[in-house]
């Protein structure tokens, strides 16, 4: 599976993230929170995520603040800080590709993500694995330097074989959790996965978690798991359990445009909420088309000549990109900007229509990166030649026939 390694900006600097993508098109995008003390490259997190990929769904990893290779110093974080990662690498994808509709997290990951759910709108399902019902669970991997850590401020502990510096704010930061509350409250699909073997974290954990939350809700037993998952039978088995329970929660597709380069048809059919808003169908993806208001229409989507200047303009960025990857040249960001008018044919020179109006559409470039003239030069020539303005500029044939009205619009 191809994956994309990157930072981003977290709570307190940057934060080291990989995103583990599916072959083919991504059905939806999920944000996985890893154990206490572990990182994004932790077995549980790493095979969950690859095997998650591999059923379609796009996972986004990354290390919390101060761990792993993110930025920050372990012991100036809390759990809060962690739930503020959480949404904080929500946004970058939210910016970057898709928002995520699931959220994942092993051990006190899981209790980040039911704390982070409300925050993140786009959230449709939570997915809990070895979670404890309280973030203070952590502190029995420490309890014997409880004391110490109060009278002191922070004390050094080893944690699986490694030295952290534990605070006294952190202590308090766990204290001041109230999660069941939060997760009566939740109002998302919510999966508890929990093995009856945990050593880590008992399985009473799952329980408290279940009858907290209010339904739609659901318990698998991974009976024979180890809290970390270590068995890679276990993690291809979570994955395959995730992927099949958020099929009911969110849309999901079998069509994957990378593996089938055949085009797709595109289904118009009147969404009856206005005079002229539309339902678009393309493949997997929904929207709405409609006309402005000053139109009279309800502007609850792009216009006909939107949409046309967005193809455009996204197969113009596209051919740019795949230009410039090719020829290694040092283009970091494309942006196209285009607007779309009529003019009358006898202002125009170089029209060979010299009556009437003709349709104008004027696109404007902007090119980032340490590029030369000549290579700046070539690229907007390049824009000439992708697909879609050739398509403006060729003969273009339209067929029309009646058909039997869609059953599903």
């Amino acid at each position: 599976m191809p994956t994309q390694r990157f930072k981003f900006r977290g709570s307190e600097g940057q934060l080291e993230a990989r995103l583990d993508l599916p072959s083919g098109q991504a059905r939806s995008y999920a944000l996985f929170a890893h154990c206490f003390t572990c990182s994004k490259d932790s077995v549980a997190a790493s095979r969950v995520s690859r095997a998650l990929a591999a059923q379609g769904i796009a996972v986004l990893r990354f290390d919390f603040t101060g761990l792993g290779g993110s930025d920050g110093e372990f012991a100036n974080t809390n759990f809060s800080s962690n739930v503020q990662d959480l949404v904080k690498a929500a946004d970058h994808l939210r910016q970057s590709a898709v928002a995520p509709s699931i959220l994942l997290g092993h051990s006190l990951g899981g209790a980040a993500v039911l704390s982070a759910a409300s925050q993140i709108k786009e959230c449709k399902a939570v997915v809990t694995i070895g979670a404890p019902s309280d973030p203070a669970h952590v502190n029995h991997l420490f309890a014997d330097k409880l004391d110490q850590i109060e009278a002191e401020g922070q004390r050094e502990v080893m944690l699986a074989g490694r030295k952290f510096v534990i605070s006294k704010q952190f202590l308090q930061d766990l204290a001041e959790q109230a999660l069941t509350n939060q997760i009566s409250r939740l109002r998302r699909a919510l999966l508890v996965m929990h093995s009856p073997q945990d050593s880590t974290v008992g399985i009473e954990h799952a329980r408290e978690i279940y009858q907290a939350a209010m339904h739609p809700k659901s318990f698998i037993s991974l009976d024979g798991a180890d809290h970390l998952l270590t068995n890679k039978r276990d993690a291809d088995y979570v994955a395959s359990v995730i992927s099949a329970w958020v099929s009911r929660y969110i849309p999901v597709t079998e069509e994957s445009p990378a593996m089938d380069a055949k085009p797709r048809s595109v289904a118009i059919a009147e969404a009856g909420t206005g005079k002229f808003t539309q339902h678009v169908v393309i493949g997997p993806h929904r929207f709405a088309a409609d006309e402005p208001r000053s139109l009279g229409g309800m502007d609850a989507g792009p216009s006909p000549y939107d949409l046309l200047l967005a193809a455009l303009g996204s197969c113009t960025s596209m051919t740019l990109r795949m230009y410039a990857d090719r020829k290694q040249l040092p283009l970091q960001h494309v942006e196209v900007h285009l607007s779309h008018d009529k003019l009358h044919a006898s202002d125009c020179e170089s029209c060979d229509t010299k009556t009437g109006r003709i349709d104008r559409i004027r696109r404007e470039i902007r090119l980032v990166g340490d590029l030369s003239n000549d290579q700046r030069q070539r690229l907007i020539e390049i824009a000439d030649k992708c697909p879609v303005h050739r398509t403006l500029h060729s003969e273009v044939l339209v067929e029309t026939q009646e058909t039997a009205p869609m059953a599903d619009p």
